[in-house]
């Protein structure tokens, strides 16, 4: 009987040393496989924040941007007048500066008499592209150059005025904004226009 024990007593340490090495294989490879994917996870930049949502537009937001957009037409509508080279840049200037000026007293006439203060959202990307171009064509010398810079913005300008002037009928409440908005929609489609116009007058004269 003890010869019996004898004998087995090896094959039964073998096999619990077996099952010994199978675990502590199987836990390295476990901890390997964590490390890696740790590894993989601190290698992986994180998505970039979603931006933040426009905020609604209001009466005295609508107000208030396009006020900053009369004021910026204005401005380098006058710039048109003196640094403009071609005779249409120059009178288009002139335009410019009558009709948003005009514009904006309307504007301020009835923020005034509905008790609106136009203000511009904060952090409007607008208003920091503007000043960007005012910037540009103060800086740059007049001729060939300033006038298409200065017509190509007027086409974008107006065509972005545009999409807003559809966003902000349907988004006012106060019924005076509603009809400024109708008013003035026609006079910037002409400036739209007009603008294109020369645009395609000054890319001839190129050729």
């Amino acid at each position: 009987m003890l010869r019996r024990v004898m004998r087995r007593t090896p094959y039964v340490a073998l096999c619990a040393a077996a099952l010994v090495i199978s675990g502590c294989g199987t836990g390295d490879k476990s901890k390997d496989s964590a490390k890696i994917a740790d590894s993989i996870a601190a290698a992986t930049p994180a998505p970039a924040p979603a931006p933040p949502a426009p905020a609604a537009l209001t009466d005295a937001s609508i107000l208030g941007k396009l006020d900053a957009d009369n004021v910026s037409d204005s401005t380098a509508g006058a710039l048109a007048e003196t640094k403009g080279t071609h005779a249409d840049v120059k009178a288009f200037g002139r335009t410019m500066v009558k009709d948003h000026h005009a514009m904006r007293v309307d504007g301020m006439a009835l923020a005034k008499k509905d008790s609106i203060t136009p203000t511009v959202p904060a952090g409007d990307a607008d208003e920091a592209a503007e000043k960007a171009v005012g910037d540009s064509l103060n800086s740059m010398p007049k001729g060939a150059d300033w006038d298409k810079f200065y017509i190509d913005h007027m086409v974008a300008g107006h065509e972005k005025v545009l999409r807003f002037l559809q966003d902000a009928s349907s988004a006012a409440q106060n019924a005076d904004v509603k009809a400024m908005i109708t008013k003035g929609t026609p006079t910037v489609q002409k400036h739209l226009d007009k603008a294109k116009e020369i645009q395609t007058k000054l890319g001839a004269a190129k050729k």
